[in-house]
């Protein structure tokens, strides 16, 4: 029984973030709503759109870097191909989680064990928030200075830190080799179905093939800063073309703690949470009106987020293997 009810559970914990963003639409004034997009002239929508071509090469840039130094071989362009076909499905998965799709994509294309190229996209996904966790430092000292006493701030900076704390322990537990072999070894052993030992063990021991020496990756990080900067400016555009009075540093470093709200793996794309920190933090910390907030933060997911998508979807097409969802099943038999 408490199985079923589980499994019942997880099937709607995705539509949690939208049904908090219903919540919040049906408690602010539709009119303003509508009003906040209309006044958006789309020149700025265009200018914030061209700032997306820069901002995939630099990224897939840094992947790259990680790459050549995992001796994986593939060129620039079937590895942006492979990145926005990622971003497509990380676009619209619980927790961006979709990411991990560039792997069978990687696989016909290099030949590489899955579990070496699974590896390679969790450290350039996780290098890349490292970087934002910079950012999210300088939006917490601004949040503490101004509004200490507040329990919401409590909450986000137990939360942020919760977030922190965990990847930090995952990259300084499993960046040393035999510590994370042994830990693989027990985990296949004592958590895997007898029928699933084998390929899991096979996937597993490939983790540490070629692993990238930690100094090569902080030219990665530094690009994945940069990425961020320009993804962050992009909404900043819609902001600005929608008058709200908030500077530009501020934006910066406040956003990505939103932003990372929408990590929360019981939303699609994180829809919702996203949306209900940011009209937290800017309508109390610079008094714009919470219908313009929820405004940008929409505007601003669909130029960075769903367009970028919509990209990898085409390009998805073009391929001309049937890969989907059920590659990752895959993965475990045919290593």
């Amino acid at each position: 029984m408490k199985k079923e009810i589980f499994e019942q559970v997880k099937k709607f914990l995705p539509l949690l973030g939208i049904i908090v963003l219903l919540i919040i639409i049906l408690n602010l004034d539709v009119g303003k709503i509508i009003n906040a997009f209309l006044i958006i002239n789309p020149i700025f929508i265009v200018l914030a759109l061209s700032l997306t071509i820069p901002r995939v090469l630099i990224r897939n840039y840094g992947w790259r870097l990680i790459q050549k130094e995992q001796k994986i071989k593939i060129s620039y362009f079937q590895s942006l191909k492979c990145f926005l076909i990622g971003y497509f499905y990380a676009s619209w998965t619980p927790g961006f989680i979709g990411q991990l799709m560039r792997v069978p994509y990687m696989k016909e294309k290099t030949g590489e064990p899955y579990g070496k190229l699974f590896v390679n996209t969790f450290i350039e996904v996780t290098v890349r928030q490292v970087a934002i966790y910079s950012m999210i430092v300088g939006g917490l000292l601004i949040i503490l200075d101004q509004f200490s006493e507040l329990e919401i701030t409590r909450i986000l900076l137990i939360i942020i830190a919760i977030l922190i704390s965990f990847q930090a322990f995952i990259i300084i537990y499993f960046i040393k080799k035999e510590r994370g072999k042994k830990f693989f070894h027990l985990f296949v052993k004592y958590l895997i179905p007898k029928k699933l030992k084998d390929p899991s063990s096979k996937f597993a021991d490939t983790f540490y093939k070629d692993f990238p020496r930690i100094n090569r990756l902080i030219i990665p990080l530094f690009l994945g800063l940069i990425s961020w900067v320009i993804i962050f400016s992009q909404e900043y555009i819609i902001v600005y073309a929608l008058g709200a009075n908030i500077p530009y540093l501020s934006f910066l470093l406040l956003y990505p703690v939103a932003n990372i709200a929408g990590y929360i793996p019981v939303t699609f794309a994180g829809l919702g949470f996203r949306e209900l920190t940011s009209i937290i933090i800017f309508s109390t910390l610079f008094g714009v009106g919470e219908e313009v907030v929820l405004v940008f933060t929409l505007v601003g997911f669909i130029i960075t987020d769903v367009v970028t998508g919509f990209v990898g979807f085409l390009v998805s097409l073009t391929e001309a293997r049937k890969t989907d969802l059920t590659d990752f099943k895959k993965m475990l038999k045919n290593n």
